[in-house]
């Protein structure tokens, strides 16, 4: 069973990933053409001892894709390399609106400039296209999913997916070119339902913001 932080992250990028294995207690999606990192990883269990961790190497492998995996805590016992970390937990209430800043929904039909502003704010610009392109076929007919644009001077500079949960909801993928923008995507996000869990890396400031650390561990086997 995995941890209820990965199952949420889980519940949350299932639904737009192109493919989902599970495996002794693990539980891989993958997303050729996208480089978010949930949507290209295998989740694993607290106890790993049920996983076959070489039958999971070797069907990365086999897809021509690292063994990328993502855990609840420090990954023991098994030789890899930290390529992230990502703090998952209940947002705060944005402090400010964010002035200057206008947050809209947006159609699936506009997924393109949303892609490129949430690939931009992250510094992988190049990728935007191909996540629009995933996203547009995920998200048709999907109601649970809103995405959100922030927009200043006519100018898109954030972007926020908003999923629908029984009680609030979930935005495990957005971002945003700077603090005011950030507190503007919040704002909006929290407007369709409160509370919100969401991600950040740890690199990011963050005014105090509560909940448990997701590694992303590159395998070395």
């Amino acid at each position: 069973m995995l941890p209820p932080t990965l199952a949420d992250l889980l519940e949350f990028h299932a639904p737009l990933s192109a493919v989902q294995r599970e495996q002794g207690g693990a539980v891989t999606l993958l997303t050729p053409g996208v480089n978010v990192l949930a949507l290209n990883a295998t989740f694993l269990p607290a106890d790993v001892r049920g996983v076959d961790i070489a039958a999971v190497l070797d069907w990365h492998e086999g897809q021509g894709v690292p063994p990328l995996v993502a855990t609840a805590g420090p990954l023991v016992g098994l030789p890899g390399r930290e390529v992230a970390r990502v703090r998952v937990g209940h947002a705060d209430p944005a402090p400010w609106a964010g002035e200057g800043v206008v947050v809209e929904q947006v159609s699936r039909l506009h997924l393109r400039p949303w892609a490129e502003a949430l690939t931009r704010a992250h510094g992988t610009p190049a990728w935007g296209e191909g996540l629009a392109r995933q996203l547009a076929a995920r998200l048709e007919g999907d109601r649970d999913f809103v995405p959100l644009s922030a927009y200043r001077d006519g100018e898109v500079v954030g972007a926020l997916l908003w999923q629908a949960r029984t009680s609030g909801g979930a935005a495990h993928l957005w971002g945003a070119a700077d603090l005011s923008v950030r507190a503007a995507l919040m704002r909006g996000a929290q407007t369709l339902g409160h509370p919100i869990t969401m991600s950040r890396h740890l690199d990011e400031t963050d005014g105090g913001q509560m909940g448990e650390v997701v590694h992303y561990i590159l395998l070395e086997m």
